[in-house]
């Protein structure tokens, strides 16, 4: 009689050991003082000693904030160029970018990968990007989970969701509903496509154009993989110099961070029901990948504008007395910054001219 064996099935232990082995490393050079050490277990352990976070800031009305995300299918495209340490840092920036528009300051990240099958090279690069990500948006990678699910995937396939939590004080809370007429936009530059839009971006490259990653592109000064690759930016740091800047009256009354729904729909959630963001168009420039990709494909301006940030990734709403000021600290930080428009009377709508 045959003996049936987990490894048969499609799990080896032996290999997720391997793989559990290499990921520790990973997860310690993201680690804070607050992170408190414990042996083993079951789960990660974070102290609110708040006098040990980067800003020295001590809350007197902590509220935590929580954001989850994934990366999409520009996870097909990591698979056909074997690029496997940037995802991480998609994941993260999705995350962490989501709960700073609260004015928050992440304090740690969880990761899930689920694999079809045991790959411990692929999944050490795969959390060298979470990793990156997790130091780039100053929070500690604290734990993870690590599935192999045997026919539930393609071979080679993977899936990652990601889980940041952050603090903010109760009377900084960051809703949106002090935006008024008058105040201006400020827009952080994007790197491109970051982490939205691949479906359609897919269908056009690959599909349509019938091109594969490897092929050069003039326009691009790059293959296809290497511009579709680019990851997302992560802001956590500039938002948060500018928030701690201004620590009686802060003059940012909201932000927006620029994902799939562009910056109409994105924009539009947090701004009250009496104004509208004007925003002119032409005040920024629109990366390469966007235009070869619209000519590529045949894409309406309106349907590009829905599904892609064009070249901004997160919009500061700020007091105009205080927008050249915070432009100036956005650009010491070293992110691009464009005055893009201002708030107007209105309805809570986006009018984007060109």
């Amino acid at each position: 009689m045959a003996k049936a064996t987990y490894k048969d099935s499609g799990v080896d232990l032996e290999l997720y050991r391997d793989s559990m082995s290499r990921l520790p490393r990973l997860m310690h050079r993201t680690f804070s003082p607050r992170v408190m050490k414990l042996d083993g277990g079951f789960a990660g352990l974070f102290q609110l000693d708040f006098a040990n976070s980067l800003f020295k800031r001590n809350y007197e009305d902590p509220v935590l904030v929580s954001g989850t995300d994934g990366v999409g299918t520009k996870l097909q495209v990591a698979k056909l160029t074997s690029i496997h340490n940037t995802v991480g840092i998609d994941l993260v920036a999705m995350c962490v970018n989501d709960i700073i528009c609260c004015g928050a300051e992440p304090l740690f990240f969880l990761d899930y990968i689920a694999m079809s099958h045991d790959d411990p090279p692929t999944l050490e690069q795969i959390v060298e990007g979470v990793s990156e990500g997790c130091l780039q948006g100053d929070c500690s990678l604290l734990g993870g989970e690590t599935a192999i699910m045997s026919g539930m995937y393609e071979h080679g396939d993977y899936d990652m969701a990601g889980f940041c939590v952050g603090v903010v004080e109760r009377k900084h809370v960051l809703t949106g509903q002090s935006i008024a007429p008058g105040d201006v936009m400020l827009g952080l530059a994007s790197s491109g496509l970051h982490s939205n839009g691949f479906s359609l971006v897919r269908k056009v490259v690959f599909d349509m154009e019938g091109l594969g990653v490897d092929d050069e592109i003039e326009q691009l000064g790059s293959t296809v993989g290497k511009a579709l690759m680019t990851p997302t930016r992560i802001y956590a740091r500039t938002v948060r110099q500018v928030l701690n800047h201004y620590r009686v009256k802060n003059p940012v009354h909201g932000i927006a961070h620029i994902t799939g729904g562009g910056l109409e729909e994105n924009i539009e959630r947090i701004l009250p029901s009496t104004v509208n963001a004007v925003i002119d168009s032409t005040t920024w420039p629109v990366p390469d990948v966007f235009r070869w990709l619209q000519s590529r494909g045949g894409i309406a301006q309106d349907e590009m504008n829905r599904v892609f940030n064009m070249g901004i990734g997160m919009v500061l709403i700020v007091s105009p007395y205080f927008a050249d000021s915070i432009a100036r600290i956005v650009s010491d930080a070293g992110e691009a910054c464009y005055r893009i428009g201002e708030i107007q009377e209105g309805a809570g709508k986006v009018v984007l001219n060109s």
